[in-house]
């Protein structure tokens, strides 16, 4: 255990996709390192509840926005300023996949994922950047998947919003670190989840939501003159 068990303390984090799975078990984490943590979410009723239960372990505060529209964004982004006056950690991890053959697919749910998994975190950080650019240092944090690196069958959307939001991490990095914010990106296998069990893989050896939680933990507390730009997280033994 660190001689200081809440490095965070004093930091205000904004977490994405924050009601339940791997969004969860990062708010939840944030928490404990004692960070003021925003959990976002598009259902109100599950934000409220999302952030009323991590509010048992450190404090939460719930906000409700789609990350597909702007003016959710925007909005998420002031009021959060509004309240605390600062955001030092923006963890992007709002997510949706829709599978299928390349040749059925609808362009209704390209539009539906794609506007989700990259133009979402377009959007958020952008309207981050300029607090922090203002600050002089921010972690930015985006949860794509090993998807985003190699494609698979029926995965045409949810590879591309994943490939996409690789781009987009490592030029936002370069745009940004000369303000002292760093952009980073976490890559998980099959992840566990009440939502997604993944048929076929045995659960016992897939990676958990508190596995990314770890990850975020290791990127918001590196040494300050360190930057940890990707993390390609794996379970030590093939589900």
């Amino acid at each position: 255990m660190p001689k200081d068990s809440q490095p965070l303390r004093q930091e205000v984090a904004i977490v994405t996709g924050a009601t339940r799975g791997i969004g969860r078990a990062i708010a939840a984490q944030l928490c404990r390192l004692g960070a003021q943590v925003v959990v976002c979410g598009r259902g109100a009723r599950e934000v409220e509840r999302a952030a009323r239960e991590l509010g048992a372990s450190g404090q939460a505060l719930g906000i409700t926005a789609d990350v597909q529209k702007l003016d959710d964004v925007e909005r998420l982004v002031n009021q959060t300023m509004e309240i605390f006056e600062r955001i030092d950690i923006l963890v992007n991890n709002a997510g949706i996949g829709m599978f299928g053959p390349v040749d059925r697919l609808a362009p209704e749910e390209w539009e539906q994922v794609v506007n989700t998994n990259l133009r979402g975190a377009f959007y958020t950080i952008r309207a981050v950047a300029p607090h922090m650019m203002r600050q002089g240092s921010g972690h930015i944090i985006n949860i794509s998947s090993l998807a985003g690196k190699n494609g698979f069958a029926g995965g045409t959307i949810y590879c591309a919003s994943k490939f996409g939001l690789m781009g987009l991490s490592y030029s936002a990095a370069e745009d940004l670190r000369g303000y002292g914010i760093r952009v980073s990106v976490i890559c998980p296998g099959s992840v566990h989840t009440e939502f997604s069990p993944h048929a076929g893989k045995n659960p016992e050896k897939m990676l958990k939501p508190e596995d990314v939680a770890h990850a975020v933990a290791m990127l918001v507390t590196q040494r300050p003159q360190s930057f940890i730009s990707e993390i390609d997280l794996r379970p030590t033994q093939k589900p």
